[in-house]
């Protein structure tokens, strides 16, 4: 048997949608990042993009389980002595990007490099119902349903 090894030229991207309405973060961010690296094609090829585009409704919806709203930060640094910051997910949540959460979630489970960073762009979260990619079609993904454990 060979081994397959597809080249960026005949990658077939399909546009998927998700709503992460009441869907545990960690479980929706895995899903995610499997879509966008192509783990779920049987012609996988490491060193391809070859994933979907993937289009996240509802972000401000999405649940944590446990305390950690109020316990888990993220933290950065202004670059300026004594300048570290951090918001608590539930600040996140209700400020005006509730969409970093989810990114920085699926960015932390993609590869870091070159490869990462362009799978990254394939990735599109918006805070309410509506996106405007409705011209490409997407097919629905329903996470809640994969699991009975992923929708809180």
């Amino acid at each position: 048997m060979k081994t397959l090894n597809v080249k960026p030229s005949e990658v077939q991207k399909k546009w998927v949608v998700i709503d992460a309405d009441g869907v545990v973060l960690g479980r929706l961010a895995s899903v995610i990042s499997m879509r966008l690296r192509g783990k779920h094609l049987p012609t996988f090829t490491p060193n391809v993009d070859m994933g979907d585009n993937v289009i996240v409704i509802n972000a401000e919806k999405v649940k944590l389980t446990g305390n950690k709203l109020a316990d888990k930060t993220f933290y950065w640094h202004t670059g300026h002595p004594g300048g570290i910051k951090g918001r608590t997910v539930g600040q996140l949540l209700s400020g005006r990007f509730p969409n970093r959460v989810i990114e920085k979630a699926v960015e932390r489970m993609i590869t870091r490099g070159p490869l990462g960073r362009a799978q990254m762009k394939n990735l599109r979260v918006y805070a309410g119902s509506s996106h405007p990619h409705e011209a490409q079609q997407p097919e629905v993904l329903d996470v809640a349903s994969m699991n009975p454990k992923n929708k809180r």
